[in-house]
């Protein structure tokens, strides 16, 4: 598979990278989900029912808000929306890559995303027997949805997985957010599926910097979600 990073006029070869073997996909008639994103950012996804859920990440986000809030206050906001919008847009593309990595289609990549790319693409490598891939899941019982990034096989064992990237490496105090929105995935796909999942990873791609990689249970996170979405239940009454 070939990689390229694109200049102003022309496209420069950058490496090329072979997949270790064909991916296999396992199908699940699941239902599609209208996504509403509010002026605040704020998701919305409403289920077949009608019902209106908010998104995992708005729920898991009230776990890092005091902390951004002080960030943001202490280098100002310019610079905060300029550093934060440069990040999201990074782990919108490493997203990307690993997505159309994992189904095999060939694309293109500036040469340092390939860098941060090519540093979990051996942890990628592990992953097989998908069944979801950016694909649109919801629960009831926790009354939320979102999409998720890969659920599948890790190292043989079913996972909800989650790619991340990050400035700076991260220990596991860092991202309980995290922990907390996998493990709200894997409780939506068991009700849309009947496949309980017990197992979460979390693969971080970081700045300069060897990758991280995270794995947790999940009966250790649901409690802390729930949590959340309650107090987001109350705070704004959805």
């Amino acid at each position: 598979m070939l990689y390229q990073t694109q200049t102003q006029n022309q496209h420069v070869d950058v490496e090329a990278v072979s997949q270790s073997k064909v991916k296999t996909f396992i199908h699940h008639d699941l239902p599609k989900l209208e996504r509403d994103t509010k002026t605040d950012g704020t998701r919305l996804y409403k289920t077949p029912s009608g019902r209106a859920y908010p998104s995992v990440t708005t729920i898991t986000g009230l776990h890092s808000a005091k902390g951004i809030a002080e960030w943001r206050k202490r280098v100002g906001e310019t610079e905060a929306n300029r550093i934060s919008g440069k990040a999201s847009a990074r782990g919108t593309r490493i997203h990307q890559y690993c997505e159309d990595y994992l189904r095999g289609n060939i694309f293109e990549a500036d040469m340092f995303d390939l860098e941060m790319f090519n540093s979990i693409k051996f942890l990628l490598d592990e992953i097989d027997n998908i069944h979801c891939l950016e694909d649109a899941l919801y629960s009831d019982h926790l009354e939320v949805a979102g999409t998720v990034d890969c659920i599948a096989e890790f190292q043989g064992k079913l996972s909800v997985i989650d790619f991340k990237t990050a400035s700076r490496p991260k220990d596991r105090d860092d991202i309980h957010n995290y922990f907390m929105q996998t493990a709200a995935y894997a409780v939506a796909f068991e009700e849309r599926t009947g496949i309980p999942i017990g197992r979460l990873v979390i693969i971080m791609a970081v700045d300069n910097d060897d990758p991280r990689w995270f794995i947790e249970k999940r009966d250790n996170w649901v409690g802390g979600f729930r949590k959340l979405r309650l107090d987001y239940k109350n705070k704004f009454a959805v």
